[in-house]
Formats: C-alpha cells, structure tokens, sequence
C-alpha cells in the first residue's frame, strides 16, 4: 500500500493580499478548481513492482491521458501525471550468485515515488 504524503498539505483557497493608498488592507480570494497535487510513496519493505509493471505504468503515464485513481478506502480522483518524471523507482537490493546482471521484466524495483495531479 502506497502512502499520500501531502494528502493534507494543499487548500483550494488562494488569497492574495495588498494594501490600499489609504492603508487599508485588500484581501481577494478564490477557490481553486483543480490541482491538487497526490503524492504517493512506497518504501523498500513494502512498495514492489516487476520491472515489467513500471514499464507498463510509465507508459501509461508518458500518454498524458486523464486516468481515474482508486485509493485503498474507495474514494476516487480523476488525474494526470505530474510534471515532467512522475513515476520513481529503484532496484530492489539483492544478493545473486551469478553477481550483476542486466535487469529482466521480472526483476523486482521499489516504488519510491508516484506523482500526479487532480483535475
């Protein structure tokens, strides 16, 4: 199960404040209509992948496409992928006889980090 690690830190409240000639303070604000960043992070003892399924997932996002996200306890957001690398992975440390070899499809990688964007 993947972490939402600024799940709290985002409000859809912009304020922008000025102060008048006079001195008295302008306050306008809005409520922001989409944006909101989801971060979701995995760990080393709990976030695997086959390379073969990070490659499918970053194809997926590489398409840009609005994709629907279902979270663990059923609440859904419709998203796009977050900037320019959203998807990071690692190897996942391991002993081999054979010493180091080429990563194949079934190799496993730790998910480090998945980010996207509400709209």
């Amino acid at each position: 199960m993947l972490s939402w690690s600024d799940e709290f830190a985002w409000s859809p409240l912009v304020q922008a404040t000025e102060y008048s000639l006079t001195g008295a303070l302008i306050v306008e604000q809005a409520t922001k209509q989409a944006g909101r960043p989801i971060t979701l992070v995995g760990g080393r003892t709990w976030a695997w992948l086959t390379r073969a399924e990070a490659a499918t997932l970053k194809e997926l996002l590489n398409a840009g496409d609005e994709m629907t996200l279902t979270l663990h306890d059923s609440r859904t957001f419709t998203v796009l992928p977050a900037g320019d690398d959203p998807l990071a992975v690692a190897p996942l440390p391991r002993v081999r006889d054979s010493g180091l070899a080429d990563a194949g499809d079934d190799d496993w990688l730790v998910l480090e980090s998945l980010k996207l964007l509400e709209v």
